[in-house]
C-alpha cells in the first residue's frame, strides 16, 4: 500500500549528484521545498545534505529505490548516462530506457503524483528548417540520443495510461557556472587556440541550467498539464561565430578566425575512433565532436512560455559573464588581462 504522504509535500530528485540534479536541488531548496536526492554512492552525499534529504539508490537496481520514493508527491527524474567512452553500450540502455521504467514504477507505487522527466533536445538531432517546436521529427544521431528517445516513449506511455501525471522536458545545450563540460570551449578561446570546423554558422541553443531548473519546477506545479512535451532553451538561439565572438571579446582576446575543412577533420575523427576504442584508449577526436561545429540546433521555446510561464532571466552574453567569473574564481581561467593560466 502506499505510504501516507507528510503534510509537508517531498519532491525526489534523482541524480541529484550531476550538473543539473545539482542545480535543481540548489534550486527547490532556496524556495523552501522540501527535498529528497537520489544519488548511487555515499560519498556523493556530502555535497547535498544540508540541503536535501539524501537516499543511496541506482535507478538500474528497483530493489534500491524503495527508501527514496516513500511518500513523495513528486519525482524529479533527471538521472542518466550521458555521451561517455569507454561505457559499453548496454549500459545506456540500462539507465536511460529500463531507469525510466524503473523510477515510474517505483513513483506509482509509492503513490506519488507526478513525474517531470528530462529527455533531451537530441531526440530532434539536427534541424533543417529552424527553429524547431516539439512537433519536429525525431531523428535521434547516437547512441547516447536513440536511447534517451527510447526513456522517453517510456514515459510518455506512463503518461498516457493515465497511471501518474506528468511531462517531458526536453532541454537544448545546458551550461552555466559549475559546468566544466563547457570549459575546453573557454579554455580553447582564451588561449588563442580555438578553431572552426567549417563555416562556423550552425546555430546553437543554449539553456542556462538555473533556468532549467525554474523549467522542471514549473512543470510540477501545473498538475493540470500532463502527457506533454516541452523544449526548453534560452531567449534566443545563435549561429557558433556569435557566440564564439562574444566569449572572446568577455576573455579580452581576439575572435578566432581559423577554420578547417570538414571532410578531412571528420576522417582524422572516424579512423582515430576506430583505432582508439578497440584498445580501451580514449580517443582525441569524435565525429560526435565534430558535428557540434555542423548541427543546426535552434528551437521555439514558446510552447513553454504560454503553458508553463516559462522565461529565460538573461542573454547570453550575461549568461557568459558568469561562466566566466565562476570559472576564474576557481582558477580554471586566467584573470582578465593575465595570460598565464593555471592548469
Amino acid at each position: 500500500m502506499p505510504q501516507k504522504k507528510a503534510e509537508r509535500p517531498i519532491y525526489l530528485v534523482t541524480g541529484a549528484a550531476g550538473f543539473v540534479g545539482g542545480h535543481l536541488v540548489r534550486h527547490l531548496s532556496a524556495r523552501g521545498e522540501k527535498v529528497r536526492a537520489l544519488v548511487r554512492k555515499p560519498k556523493q552525499a556530502a555535497a547535498l545534505e544540508e540541503l536535501a534529504e539524501v537516499v543511496i539508490g541506482d535507478v538500474t537496481q528497483p530493489e534500491t529505490l524503495g527508501p527514496a520514493f516513500e511518500g513523495v508527491t513528486g519525482v524529479y527524474h533527471v538521472a542518466g548516462l550521458f555521451r561517455q567512452e569507454g561505457v559499453p553500450d548496454q549500459a545506456f540502455w540500462e539507465v536511460n530506457v529500463e531507469g525510466v521504467r524503473h523510477v515510474f514504477e517505483a513513483a506509482i507505487a509509492a503513490g506519488a503524483e507526478r513525474v517531470v522527466h528530462c529527455s533531451t533536445n537530441g531526440v530532434h538531432s539536427h534541424i533543417e528548417n529552424p527553429p524547431a517546436n516539439e512537433t519536429a521529427a525525431f531523428k535521434p544521431g547516437d547512441l547516447y540520443q536513440i536511447t534517451k528517445l527510447e526513456g522517453e516513449k517510456v514515459a510518455a506511455s506512463y503518461f498516457e495510461s493515465g497511471r501518474i501525471g506528468g511531462v517531458v522536458i526536453r532541454p537544448t545545450m545546458i551550461y552555466g557556472p559549475g559546468d566544466d563540460r563547457t570549459l575546453k570551449l573557454f579554455r580553447m578561446i582564451s588561449r588563442k587556440r580555438f578553431f572552426y570546423v567549417g563555416p562556423g554558422t550552425a546555430l546553437t541553443h543554449w539553456v542556462d541550467v538555473r533556468d532549467l531548473a525554474e523549467a522542471f519546477h514549473l512543470a510540477m506545479q501545473r498538475a493540470d498539464v500532463n502527457a506533454e512535451a516541452f523544449l526548453i532553451g534560452g531567449a534566443r538561439y545563435h549561429c557558433l561565430k556569435d557566440n564564439v565572438r562574444e566569449i572572446a571579446r568577455q576573455l579580452g582576446v581576439p575572435e578566432p578566425k581559423l577554420h578547417l575543412p570538414v571532410a578531412p577533420v571528420m576522417t582524422m575523427a572516424f579512423l582515430t575512433e576506430k583505432i582508439c576504442k578497440p584498445i580501451g584508449v580514449e580517443p582525441p577526436l569524435f565525429r560526435r565532436r565534430v558535428s557540434f561545429f555542423l548541427k543546426n540546433r535552434a528551437y521555439d521555446i514558446g510552447k513553454a512560455q504560454r503553458i508553463l510561464g516559462f522565461t529565460p532571466r538573461q542573454d547570453f552574453a550575461g549568461e557568459v559573464a558568469e561562466i566566466i567569473a565562476d570559472y576564474r574564481s576557481r582558477n580554471l581561467l586566467s584573470p582578465a588581462g593575465n595570460r598565464q593560466e593555471a592548469g
